[in-house]
């Protein structure tokens, strides 16, 4: 069963938009911290973005004041707003649920989607 699967990426110019989603209906939503990690080629995973359960948010200081990351636990959705991008943005994005139980971590990762930067 798929737990988790992003969608949205493809080719954008710098300066562009591009909003990316994660769907995870196999997993009970609202108890997972979601996040959005990026790797690029030759580059280890990165964490971009992550919201809370009670919708508290970070980012990674290259992102902060242009990517949005959002929740919605009814449809289990989370979103990824990525606006000004730049050609360093360039990389495959996953979306990842993260759980702590007993201090085991529980982990769902996507496949994820590319996003190219370029002109």
């Amino acid at each position: 069963q798929v737990q988790v699967v992003e969608s949205g990426g493809g080719l954008v110019q710098p300066g562009g938009s591009l909003r990316l989603s994660c769907a995870a209906p196999g997993i009970t939503f609202s108890v997972y911290e979601m996040r959005w990690y990026r790797q690029a080629p030759g580059n280890q995973r990165e964490l971009v973005a992550s919201i809370s359960r009670a919708n508290s948010t970070d980012y990674t200081n290259s992102v902060k004041g242009r990517f949005t990351i959002s929740r919605d636990n009814a449809k289990k959705m989370v979103y990824l707003q990525m606006n000004s991008l730049k050609p360093e943005d360039t990389a495959a994005y996953y979306c990842n649920a993260h759980r702590t139980v007993f201090d085991n971590p529980i982990d769902y990762w996507g496949q994820g989607t590319q996003v190219t930067v370029s002109s």
